[in-house]
């Protein structure tokens, strides 16, 4: 089984940057692809990026150019970098691991971004 708890999130202006962090444990977390997702007040769950257990990487619109999504499989854990944040990205952000039939989830982490 894989545990995934997320940090990181919190309160930024408006073109600021964050880097949330999701650290796993549990199973082999090299094997397992890694997404985050975030859902805001009133709308669904979204996938905003994604990064393989070969390194593959990819993007929801909305993001790409703004938001790197990495990992670090030694230390079992995987980050999402947020530049040039927007109001629009205030969401719970979650973090998922994914592999055949096994799919986790993390607790989520706010992040707000105002003015």
């Amino acid at each position: 089984q894989v545990q995934l708890v997320e940090s990181g999130g919190g309160l930024v202006q408006p073109g600021g940057s964050l880097r949330l962090s999701c650290a796993a444990s549990g199973s082999i977390f090299s094997i397992y692809a890694m997404n985050w997702y975030r859902q805001a007040p009133g709308k669904q769950r979204e996938l905003v990026a994604t990064i393989t257990s070969g390194g593959y990487l990819t993007y929801a619109a909305s993001v790409k150019g703004r938001f790197t999504i990495s990992r670090d499989n030694a230390k079992n854990t995987v980050y999402l970098q947020m530049n040039s944040l927007k109001p629009e990205d205030t969401a719970v952000y979650y973090c998922n691991a994914a592999w055949a039939t096994q799919d986790y989830w993390g607790q989520g982490t706010q992040v707000t971004v105002s003015s």
